[in-house]
């Protein structure tokens, strides 16, 4: 056997063989792997899932823009005239004026209760009836959130009382997806003509995050243009603070599944110290008969690169089932987990894997490749 004769090929099989003649300790080894590369992924994919659930509970909120009197300059309500120009501004938004008020309601027990009434003139564009029929324009009649009529029994035709008035409910309502600022839940919606004064605030809802960011600059360089009128909110910043809290919970999480794959090197190093000094006679004959040190070198990197593939691979399909387990729970959908951004901390996890198997390697296949043949061949 000459030197150059261990090509890629021959050296991993002759890795293989290696490995497979301590399998219990190989498979050991592989195990460190297999639990960091499950940890890192896992975590990751953990992180993905809740940011995606806390980001798809806040709905559309950075599409939105809230304009408001600005109290702390004397203005308390939004007229008419601000309303036009703020629709005028956002020609291609959807923008809700909305005014607000608490009355005393009575759902049928007899018991009145304070609760927020909206005033909202086309309430057919941005909700959605799960039951009965959304009036638009709504002259008469209220709406019911959800959560209200789930929780008083209440239907489409049932009669509530408010401020001692009696209402019928025209449908039960839900948010189209519009975002957290026109969730109906626990809201009843009434015609804007029972409500007194103007409005309170302007809800619009834009294309996109970028989208209303423009639309908010507009709005403010036209309604105080000459004095301060309103207070503009535009909310993808909070959307995108909250996108940023969770990128660095991530990172905290993947440095503790690191850990794990810390202590995985650190045993692949060891079985790979002991197979070196277990073979020492071993690598000193293939020394005499023509390997050179690259070669030895080749073959002991090659049982690490095997380790730490296998040990990735079964990570990697463990992983993705802890994933599917996981978004199922999460986001009652197994299958969210192909996300892109939920695949790419799995496939870090089976590089870094891998690395970490490299990197633990390096030292036993330099040790077994300076071997002197004669030394070895002595024991």
């Amino acid at each position: 056997m000459r030197a150059g004769i261990a090509s890629r090929f021959p050296s991993l099989k002759m890795a293989y063989r290696n490995l497979s003649r301590t399998k219990i300790r190989s498979a050991l080894a592989a195990l460190g792997i297999i639990i960091g590369v499950v940890a890192i992924a896992s975590l990751g994919v953990f992180g993905v899932t809740l940011k995606s659930s806390v980001t798809g509970n806040l709905g559309d909120i950075g599409n939105q823009v809230i304009v408001s009197p600005s109290n702390e300059d004397g203005v308390t309500e939004l007229t008419n005239r601000d309303v036009q120009q703020v629709q005028r501004t956002s020609s291609t938004a959807t923008v809700t004026p909305m005014k607000q008020r608490v009355e005393a309601v009575d759902f049928g027990d007899g018991t009145p209760r304070r609760q927020v009434l909206l005033g909202v003139e086309q309430p057919a564009r941005i909700y959605n009836a799960t039951e009965g029929r959304i009036p638009d324009p709504l002259r008469s009649g209220v709406l019911v959130g959800e959560s209200l009529a789930e929780e008083h029994d209440l239907s489409p035709g049932s009669t509530i009382t408010i401020n001692g008035s009696q209402e019928r409910i025209k449908a039960v309502i839900t948010s189209s997806g519009s975002g957290i600022f026109l969730d109906p839940s626990n809201r009843i919606v009434a015609p804007p003509t029972s409500f007194t004064g103007n409005y309170d605030q302007v809800v619009v809802s834009e294309t996109d995050g970028e989208a209303a960011n423009d639309t908010a600059v507009a709005i403010r360089a036209s309604l105080n243009d000459r004095q301060q009128r309103v207070n503009v909110q535009e909310l993808s910043s909070f959307v995108d603070q909250i996108g940023s809290v969770f990128d660095a919970l991530n990172l905290f999480l993947l440095g503790i599944g690191s850990i794990s794959l810390l202590v995985a090197g650190i045993s692949i190093l060891n079985v790979m110290l002991m197979s070196t000094v277990e073979r020492r006679e071993e690598i000193g004959v293939l020394r005499a008969v023509g390997f050179q040190k690259r070669d030895v070198l080749r073959v002991m990197m090659a049982e690490a690169l095997l380790l730490g593939v296998f040990g990735g691979l079964i990570g990697v399909v463990l992983a993705l089932g802890a994933g599917l387990v996981i978004n199922q729970l999460v986001l009652d959908d197994a299958l969210a987990v192909f996300q892109v951004e939920s695949l790419w901390y799995i496939i870090l996890a089976f590089a870094f894997g891998v690395f970490a198997s490299i990197i633990s390697g390096l030292y036993p296949a330099w040790k077994a490749a300076s071997e002197e043949p004669v030394e070895a061949l002595r024991g």
